[in-house]
């Protein structure tokens, strides 16, 4: 596990389900970077801003991209099902892996990861509530462990140019 720059224990191992309905943890990706976002699919703004930045930067680093793996976890496990994650993620930000699992397994990841969400009612949402949620995206490092994290006013040139640095650090 890594540690952050205020010595506050970040990431977890993680048991969760991907949106193919297979179980993994963090060392299912291990030898990658891990790019991991918490959010949840009926998200109007916040998240597909986020997934969409995320996504021109990985996109921006050619073939170097397949060298990370760009997760999506959710905050609403209860509409998030591997199936919704897999249609949300395939039909606009397709590198992502969603990931769901429990309202006991999300609450440990979300722990973990130190990521405030909390269910609001909202009579104009689907189903009548939204997740408001901390809109950090995490960077592991191959070994799962926390690097460093950008914030959702992040750029995607500040983002691409973080990764490509990384990767090639990673590569000597």
């Amino acid at each position: 596990m890594g540690v952050s720059s205020a010595n506050v224990p970040i990431g977890g191992e993680l048991d969760l389900t991907d949106h193919f309905g297979n179980s993994v943890t963090i060392q299912s990706f291990r030898g990658r970077f891990v790019l991991l976002f918490f959010g949840f699919t009926h998200c109007r703004v916040v998240c597909p801003t986020v997934l969409g930045t995320l996504s021109r930067a990985l996109e921006r680093l050619g073939s170097q991209a397949n060298l990370v793996q760009p997760l999506y976890i959710t905050v609403d496990p209860e509409r998030d099902t591997p199936t919704v994650m897999k249609i949300f993620l395939e039909k606009s930000f397709p590198r992502f892996i969603g990931l769901t699992g429990s309202k006991e397994q999300i609450a440990r990841a979300k722990a973990d990861f130190k990521v405030f969400a909390q269910k609001q009612l909202d009579d104009a949402a689907p189903g009548g509530y939204v997740v408001p949620h901390t809109a950090f995206s995490y960077l592991l490092d191959p070994q799962g462990n926390y690097s460093r994290h950008f914030t959702n006013a992040s750029r995607e040139n500040d983002i691409l140019d973080e990764l490509a640095a990384r990767l090639v650090i990673s590569q000597y």
